[in-house]
């Protein structure tokens, strides 16, 4: 191999890909001075965050096991893995590898040093066939410290004249070292001059090869193991330049793995002590509680408190580059609202302040939040979904009620409250985006989300004395209330007659067009799906998502509708699998493998999730039938995968070994799904208090026991109805003064009424037209004072029987 200047040849490598989002095992130390994450499959380390939760410092870093006699043989692939925690709920693990072929057996202990910003990974190497002093043990390590595979620069170099595997990209360096000094090392480009490559195709190193630059670079060194020497610890340090990354792995290497072990388990176990005591044993042996609230403390931020990601993985990651640099290694305010719960669940209420916290920093100044941001709060996706605009507030009113919202501490988050109460108010009810990050229009459950935070939001109002705001927000979640069915419920459709149905709620309508004659009659573009079959009418497009009418307090689980609806879901979107039934997100969904296995790569075919057998057993609860929610725990936690992790997604299709797919078991997507977790914690607590957990009081005091309707119906230019009721006040809702100038006769008389501003910043007029006889028509328009212009265009509402357009 020829080389110039020790620079290996073959840059800058293959393009750079991450690897499994299958995790069994996810850790960090819970200590400010560790500022690492850690994630482990298939038997070794995978995806390295530092110094932030959002960044990516490696790929993998795995062993090779070689001998002179050509055997060439890679832990992650050519053996079989367990895994198990140190403790219940203490997320360090002891790793056993054992070689498919019999040759010999790796056993590992791997934490993260609490002292510093070190990942120690104790490593027992045992010969099962042959001599221990006939193989050779090399460590391969994939930098992307860029949060990214290009742009990485690798070399072997030395530290206080001992050896070190070193990398470093945009300002972020690492040192790999071990307690038995490396031998032959070398640094190279994926795919050309790797390690990898150099011992699969010579069975050597080429110690030339030091430094690959600016590129897809991996690092290898043989570990010294011998004979007599079989056991060895490597030290993975970080810092901002080679020489403190390499004096972080020495400090962790010369304290030794059994202080740092100590010092990790007592974070933990002080941590876990304060919990709830919602133990509960899966039929694997392992806590399914600790290991949720372990996943959920694990996601966190040390330098950023009260910040979670929805997931330390990328989805189908090796099958993934460079060009998402995301991953699930986000903030979704919704999957933190969620977390927030599953802490107060497990009795955290500090954590749940803390993300409220958090989420007040990194609002928007018109009110919203970012689909999703990195930790700093900018943000990734550029779209808006007004459920996650809505969540803080749920969580704020859920804290007040459980009262850990005093006055004092509510009136310093008065103005996020207002803020976000006022774009919801002002926005809603259609969404830009439903929870599954795809359509636009009357989304069940956003529509859920965003009424339950109005009436919980007005308790806090009213609480700091905005009783006039208080009322306006009960107003208006009163009005889209009463048209919850309007927008969302059919009947008389072909899954109707199938399920023996008089109707359900649909998945999603489209927003209002004078095309349509209801949002229910428009169509829904499928996301995820080849082009040319995106499109399915609103009426055929069925989920679960309608369960959260109940979840959120705004219909009971008897609701004749609800439970038509459950009948429907039930028919097309259950799947029977060997541990229960789970269920698909929506009809004709692409998000998951195709139909060969192969993954997701914009199009594919849904799979069914776990989370959504966590919220259909909160549903079982909340109409009285406990056993079958305690059922449905256990078909949650059986489609964990190792180490008790749960992921979005299974398989549902028969066995694909090659591609690691099984019948029932966790899918490529992401694992763990934070969020599943916390849904899991949220139902432990359910069935321990015999109720749903977080569905909110107000929305079942007002619509299901009194069955308050409202006497208004509201016009916007965002909203234009065509039809209201016969009986209601129409409310126009403008967001500049005007003067509107309306009639009820075609214009042969006309009134004037005058806009007044609110507390949110909108110019609202109530016309007296309750008493217009069914039939009639109201015609207005608008003069703008600000611009002394008419709007020059006639509006028109027909009072009519009921909600229909």
């Amino acid at each position: 191999m020829s080389v110039t200047q020790n620079v290996a040849p073959g840059a800058p490598g293959i393009p750079a890909r991450w690897t499994s989002s299958a995790k069994s095992g996810v850790g960090t130390s819970l200590s400010p001075a560790g500022q690492i994450w850690f994630t482990i499959s298939h038997g070794i380390l995978n995806e390295i965050y530092y110094p932030r939760l959002d960044n990516a410092c490696t790929r993998d870093l795995g062993l090779i096991v070689t001998d002179p006699n050509g055997y060439f043989s890679e832990e992650k692939r050519d053996a079989v893995h367990t895994i198990e925690p140190f403790e219940d709920g203490v997320p360090a693990y002891r790793l056993v590898n054992t070689a498919s072929d019999g040759a010999y057996r790796i056993e590992k202990r791997i934490l993260a040093d609490p002292a510093r910003p070190a990942l120690l990974q104790e490593i027992t190497f045992t010969a099962l066939n042959g001599a221990p002093g006939n193989y050779r043990v090399y460590a391969l390590l994939a930098p992307h410290l860029v949060n990214a595979g290009m742009g990485n620069t690798a070399w072997v170099g030395e530290h206080k004249a001992k050896p070190v595997l070193f990398a470093s990209g945009r300002g972020t360096c690492l040192a790999l070292a071990s307690s038995l000094p490396w031998r032959t090392c070398s640094a190279g480009y994926v795919g050309f001059s790797d390690g990898w490559q150099q011992l699969h195709n010579t069975g050597e190193l080429e110690p030339a090869c030091r430094r690959a630059e600016n590129g897809n670079v991996a690092l290898t060194g043989e570990i010294g193991f011998s004979a007599t020497e079989t056991k060895a610890l490597l030290a993975l340090g970080f810092g901002a330049t080679p020489d403190e990354a390499a004096e972080n792995a020495f400090a962790s290497l010369n304290r030794g793995f059994e202080p740092a072990a100590k010092a990790y388990v007592q974070n933990w176990r002080k941590w876990q002590k304060g919990l709830l005591p919602l133990d509960r044993h899966d039929e694997s042996g392992i806590n399914s509680y600790r290991t949720s609230t372990a996943v959920l403390a694990t996601h966190r931020s040390i330098t950023t408190p009260g910040a979670a990601v929805a997931s330390l993985s990328i989805p189908w990651g090796f099958n993934k580059g460079d060009d998402d640099l995301g991953g699930y290694h986000l903030v979704w305010p919704r999957d933190l609202v969620e977390t927030a719960g599953g802490f107060l669940a497990a009795g955290d209420a500090a954590s749940a302040l803390q993300i409220l916290d958090y989420l007040s920093s990194i609002q928007q100044p018109d009110g919203h939040w970012p689909q999703n941001a990195w930790l700093d709060g900018s943000a990734y996706w550029p779209g808006i979904q007004m459920d996650e605009c809505a969540f803080p507030l749920l969580l704020a009113d859920a804290l007040h009620r459980a009262g850990h919202l005093p006055r004092a501490r509510l009136l310093t988050l008065l103005p996020m409250i207002e803020r976000a109460a006022g774009y919801v108010a002002r926005n809603g009810p259609v969404t830009g985006e439903d929870r599954w990050e795809e359509d636009a229009g009357y989304s069940p459950f956003t529509l859920a989300v965003e009424i339950a935070a109005l009436l919980g939001t007005a308790d806090l109002l009213e609480a700091c004395g905005r009783q006039d705001a208080a009322t306006y927000l009960r107003e208006t979640a009163d009005g889209w209330n009463d048209q919850v069915e309007r927008w969302t419920y059919v009947t008389g459709t072909a899954a109707c007659k199938s399920a023996g149905a008089d109707g359900y709620y649909v998945r999603i309508a489209p927003p209002d067009s004078a095309e349509a004659g209801s949002p229910t009659d428009g169509h829904v573009p499928i996301k995820n799906r080849p082009p040319g079959d995106t499109d399915r009418p609103a009426k055929e497009i069925i989920s679960p998502d309608a369960l959260a009418l109940v979840r959120f307090g705004l219909r009971a689980a008897s609701d004749p509708r609800v439970v038509d609806t459950v009948k429907v879901i039930d028919a097309q979107l259950r799947c029977a699998l060997p541990q229960g039934p789970l269920w698909y997100r929506y009809t004709s969904d692409g998000y998951g493998e195709h139909e060969d296995g192969a993954p997701f790569d914009g199009t594919g075919q849904g799979r069914p999730w776990p989370l959504l057998a966590g919220e259909r057993a909160h549903y079982e609860l909340a109409a009285g039938r406990k056993d079958g929610a305690t059922s449905l725990l256990a078909t949650l936690e059986q489609s964990a995968g190792p180490g008790g992790l749960l992921p979005e997604q299974v398989w549902d299709g028969a066995d694909i070994p090659e591609r690691e797919l099984l019948h029932g078991r966790p899918s490529g997507s992401a694992m763990p799904l934070v969020w599943a977790h916390s849904e899991h914690i949220k139902l432990l607590r359910s069935l321990r208090d015999g109720a749903v957990f977080d569905m909110p009081p107000q929305g079942v005091k007002r619509y299901i026991e009194d069955k308050t309707v409202s006497p208004f119906r509201t016009w916007r230019f965002n909203n234009k109805i065509r039809t209201m009721p016969a009986g209601k006040t129409l409310r126009i809702e403008l967001l500049d003064p005007a003067t509107i100038h309306w009639s009820t006769d075609n214009w042969m008389t006309a009134h004037d009424s005058q806009t007044a501003e609110n507390a949110f910043g909108i110019h609202l007029a109530d016309l007296p037209v309750a008493g217009l006889p069914k039939g009639s028509t109201l015609i207005f328009t608008f003069f703008w004072p600000a611009t002394g212009d008419w709007e020059n265009v006639d509006f028109a509402v027909i009072s009519g029987d009921q909600d229909s357009q």
